[in-house]
């Protein structure tokens, strides 16, 4: 077979597969050798063993993600893999179970080829995972190895999650597509919680239909195929958001060209800022994220605080010193912002904003900023960052569409639109 078999869509993989066409060991050899390949220099994995895949590929059930290779970040459990989160503190840990998310991936036939690479519990202290195309660079976090493995064709898909901008970010940087779920539709049992007001499993992977056939099977929803044309073209809100302030010059000259291009693919496009409330989220994420963090992080405040990073501690001891008046406030500006959004986009089929304030940074100290992600990720509803073209450095930007709540289906259909008039 001529075709190089570790850059096919999971899609592709299956229909071949089902087909007759590909054996999934076939499959699974592909990304071995392409593994064994860059993995040295890359570092996207947090634990991965070669004979386990294989054993795995060769138990795999008939389903939907029959024989098809995936990572999972390292913030998700896994029976048969270590889970430790990001930090020594936990190295070693093997769960009993797993995470409700790997355990539906598992029955639908899919393969675990490891654990991917998460900063500090996905939220602080990166880890040694490097851009796949500029290893002087960070792939973004917290979902790093994920993403970077993505873009490397490791797997075609794997698990992210989202607690600022976690799955948007990596996805921009790395060149590839990250897709942030409607808040709670893809289970988080078995995931290492640390904002429950925020947290949300998402998965990244090199076609916005991949991203759609692994969220939709394991959260046992139908969310279309983005690849059938819709019949009109959508009504696209241009949206800078409170953060564009942050954004580097060529990302702003880059988004202005991103409405030209949408405009003459047929979208009705138009500017569309959020009001003036939705500013106030700025000071509500910090103060819930680091609250919440720090009540999840209890027993290892407790028992190995020397083993967290001073980066987080100091991020664990501001969630601490919020009173409780102060957490009501944040609160109340979540149940306000989110209840109005849909409001917000009257007019409007999606919003389409920044995935981050440009490319990704040089040095591996710093995942990126995720100012153009936290709001988003407050108000609970589906963005999707799709490949935008390249900056000045060569390396990727991308481009956000955010939807309604609930309206995952119809924003990643518009997603895979504005994917494909990019180019």
């Amino acid at each position: 077979m001529s075709e190089a078999l570790h850059q096919l869509t999971a899609r592709e993989a299956s229909r071949r597969i089902r087909a007759g066409r590909l054996h999934p060991e076939d499959l699974m050899e592909a990304s071995l050798a392409r593994i064994a390949e860059l993995e040295p220099r890359l570092r996207a994995f947090a634990w991965m063993d070669a004979d386990v895949a294989r054993q795995g590929v060769r138990t795999a059930p008939p389903g939907p993600l029959h024989g098809l290779p995936i990572g999972v970040k390292d913030i998700l459990d896994t029976s048969d893999m270590p889970s430790a989160y990001g930090s020594p503190i936990w190295t070693g840990w093997r769960p009993r179970a797993d995470a409700a998310a790997v355990a539906w991936t598992r029955a639908a036939g899919g393969v675990v080829l490891g654990k991917t690479v998460t900063t500090e519990f996905a939220t602080r202290k990166p880890g040694p995972t490097r851009h796949p195309a500029n290893g002087a660079h960070t792939p973004g976090g917290s979902s790093s190895g994920s993403a970077a493995g993505v873009a490397a064709c490791f797997f075609p898909f794997a698990f992210g999650t989202q607690t600022a901008g976690s799955v948007i970010r990596p996805a921009a940087f790395c060149g590839v597509v990250g897709y942030k779920p409607s808040f709670g539709m893809i289970p988080r049992a078995g995931t290492k919680i640390m904002s429950d007001s925020l947290d949300t499993v998402g998965v990244l992977a090199r076609s916005v239909g991949d991203c759609a056939l692994l969220a939709g099977t394991v959260a046992g929803c139908d969310l279309g195929d983005p690849e059938m044309s819709p019949e009109v073209a959508p009504r696209v809100g241009l949206c800078r958001s409170p953060s564009w302030s942050l954004a580097d010059p060529v990302a702003q000259e880059h988004f202005a060209m991103v409405g030209s291009v949408l405009s003459r693919a047929g979208a009705v496009v138009a500017e569309r800022e959020l009001p003036a409330a939705y500013t106030d989220l700025t000071r509500a994420h910090p103060v819930v994220m680091n609250s919440e963090s720090a009540r999840s992080l209890g027993w290892e405040l407790a028992h190995a605080r020397d083993h967290i990073s001073p980066e987080l501690i100091e991020r664990l001891e501001f969630g601490l010193r919020c009173s409780a008046s102060e957490r009501q406030a944040a609160y109340a500006v979540f149940e306000q912002t989110q209840q109005a959004f849909s409001g917000v986009l009257d007019g409007f089929d999606v919003l389409v904003t920044p995935s981050a304030p440009g490319e990704a940074p040089l040095g591996l100290g710093w995942t990126g900023d995720p100012a153009f992600n936290f709001i988003w990720t407050s108000l609970h509803v589906p963005c999707v960052s799709v490949p935008a073209g390249l900056g000045p450095q060569g390396l990727p930007l991308g481009i956000q569409i955010v939807g309604r709540k609930g309206d995952d289906r119809a924003v990643l259909a518009w997603a895979q639109w504005v994917a494909a008039a990019l180019g």
